[in-house]
């Protein structure tokens, strides 16, 4: 396995259900478990200070659920502490990751080998996404959002640069985690906005009708 300079070939993992981060984009975080508490813990006293959000596997059954192949490594960026003894943080994101294997140890926590060359252009500059019709795509959102009654800053999203809409959108909406992971795993910046589009176009027709990702 070649080695990615400044990013480490063990990262701590943390799967969340439906939880998506993408490279420069943050996502806040509420961590209370004592196994988590432990991770971040032992996280901020790394040079990198990255932890891998992953999807677990659907199971059907009982016992630890594997992962799925791919995650994205966040930097820890904020942190405070509440007076219980919670952590409020946030990540910023760094890379995608290939999960090579888990890693077996005494922590709490899981820790995944990982690579990261498949995804040199999540550490590039800002992606723009050449084909990308702004004005169809907030009126879909706007029909989406009302259905879901969700709110947000439309005069934010409006002056948002292409990237930041599209992936802070793909965070936000509250998809089933096949679907976030489908997002995630999209190759460049216009194909997540497609596969967001087709999401969102699919919920507004109740859930029914042709595949979603077809």
């Amino acid at each position: 396995m070649k080695r990615v300079p400044d990013l480490p070939d063990t990262i701590p993992v943390f799967p969340l259900p439906g939880a998506l981060l993408l490279p420069r984009a943050r996502l806040p975080l509420h961590i209370f478990e004592p196994r988590y508490l432990a991770m971040l813990d032992d996280t901020m006293k790394t040079a990198h200070r990255l932890i891998g959000m992953i999807q677990p596997r659907a199971s059907k059954g009982p016992g630890v659920p594997r992962l799925q192949a791919i995650g994205c490594a966040g930097r820890l960026t904020a942190f405070s502490e509440t007076e219980d003894g919670r952590y409020l943080i946030t990540l910023s994101g760094v890379s995608r990751f290939r999960v090579d294997d888990e890693e077996e140890g005494f922590q709490p926590y899981r820790r995944c080998r990982v690579g990261w060359e498949d995804f040199r252009r999540d550490r590039g500059a800002t992606e723009d996404d050449g084909g990308f019709d702004r004005k169809s795509f907030l009126d879909l959102l706007g029909r989406y959002f009302a259905e879901r009654n969700l709110s947000t800053d439309w005069g934010a999203l409006e002056e948002a640069e292409d990237e930041l809409l599209i992936n802070s959108i793909s965070m936000l909406c509250p998809f089933e985690p096949e679907d976030k992971q489908a997002l995630l795993e999209a190759p460049d910046l216009g194909h997540r906005r497609e596969t967001l589009v087709t999401l969102m176009e699919f919920a507004l027709r109740g859930g029914v009708g042709e595949d979603v990702m077809q």
